[in-house]
């Protein structure tokens, strides 16, 4: 692996990680935008934006972006978050800067209003299925009373309100003011030509105009409130639970991924043995999100009505008991093992490093090679978890939960 990194006139950066062995190639684009840098008024912009790039630029009809692709054979797509929008395709490594090319297009659309006023109905529609899934319904109500007036608190998609309000002239706005050369990182994973990827990316963003693109960033440790709501055709009763933990800047968030693994990973975990195998829940996790200045633990639990009163009980018992003694040496091997098995794995293709690959750069404004993020988990102690813990207790917790009327 070759780390390589060339900054534009504009600022835009280039990084990339060459690996002559791989037989493919991913490119990337990370805009440092999402929810969180949404006014009340425009949230959903970010995602509804991310919809908008694959129906064309001035020259490319959503049609064309999608047979330009096809003909590429390039596996493609988009997400958005509440910090982050990226763009990103895998291909053989002869096709990498087609891929290239057609991306510096996109990242410049058209935003046509006949496409705008299209695929508004196609997002209200997303809405609405989100909208009957409660265990997403669930999480989404549980950070935003976590947060409450922070910016992370906003919803990615946004409400049914502000996508119906939003204007075409409000997106272009945002879109200038974010998609900015300063505030994109262009990455790039896998075997290719370093200088020839960094010619075409350069003559499709060099005319791009830097512009001031600050984030507010502030740590907020929650609001520890709890709300329950009743509705209509539920059966079960989803819980979600929010405590604060570190950022994504922080050394401690490689602790704290692990710590959640032990709570609450899918198999083995103490939230397994206690809620899942003992049949007092139906499923039961935990995943710890650091992010830009902040971060939360998202724990996820979907029970009978009946034992809503028992799950919660259980849960507490375990918090505490995390506070009282220490987690022992196996416990943190395990969840160990399952992290660098699952970053090894993942990290194997070039798909998968690139998402590393770019954002340890929007993050740290560093290149960690695979090497270096497993020996910083090898690393952690069970030291490092006991002052975790007392840093960040899981208790008191913001609570959000969904039942039956």
């Amino acid at each position: 692996m070759e780390f390589k990194h060339k900054k534009l006139a504009n600022s835009l950066d280039i990084i990339a990680e060459v690996n002559k062995d791989a037989q493919s190639a991913a490119v990337g684009f990370f805009v440092r935008t999402g929810a969180r840098d949404e006014t009340d008024k425009i949230n959903g912009t970010s995602h509804y934006l991310e919809h908008m790039l694959f129906k064309g630029a001035d020259s490319l009809s959503a049609h064309d972006v999608n047979r330009c692709f096809d003909d590429l054979g390039a596996q493609y797509n988009a997400h958005t978050t509440e910090e982050n929008t990226v763009y990103y395709s895998a291909t053989l490594p002869q096709q990498l800067y087609e891929a290239a090319k057609l991306w510096c297009q996109l990242m410049r659309p058209a935003i046509r209003d006949d496409d705008f006023n299209m695929e508004k109905n196609v997002i209200l529609e997303e809405i609405a299925m989100y909208k009957d899934l409660p265990d997403f319904d669930v999480r989404e109500n549980c950070r935003a009373l976590h947060f409450g007036s922070h910016p992370c608190g906003k919803s990615v998609l946004g409400s049914v309100e502000s996508v119906k309000a939003l204007t075409s002239e409000q997106m272009r706005e945002y879109f200038g003011s974010r998609y900015t050369p300063n505030n994109v990182t262009a990455a790039v994973a896998g075997n290719f030509d370093f200088e020839k990827i960094c010619d075409c990316i350069q003559a499709g963003c060099a005319d791009w105009q830097p512009k001031h693109a600050d984030r507010k960033k502030e740590y907020f440790a929650g609001t520890a409130k709890k709300e329950h709501q009743k509705r209509k055709n539920l059966t079960c009763r989803h819980i979600c639970l929010m405590s604060p933990t570190v950022s994504y800047q922080d050394q401690r968030s490689y602790a704290a991924a692990l710590l959640a693994k032990i709570i609450g990973d899918d198999t083995g975990s103490r939230f397994f043995w206690q809620l899942v195998d003992t049949a007092v829940a139906e499923t039961a996790t935990m995943h710890c999100e650091a992010m830009d200045g902040v971060g939360a633990y998202y724990s996820y639990i979907r029970t009978a009505e009946e034992n809503g009163s028992k799950v919660m009980q259980i849960v507490e018992d375990i918090f505490k008991s995390l506070q009282k003694e220490k987690i022992s040496a196996p416990e943190l091997q395990k969840a160990k093992n399952k992290v660098l098995s699952s970053i090894t794995i993942k990290n194997e293709i070039p798909m998968g490093r690139l998402i590393e690959l770019g954002f340890n750069w929007v993050y740290l404004a560093q290149y960690r090679p695979i090497e270096d993020e497993i020996q910083r988990i090898k690393e952690v102690s069970l030291d490092d978890l006991t002052a975790l813990l007392r840093d960040f207790p899981l208790m008191p917790f913001t609570q959000f939960s969904l039942g039956p009327e």
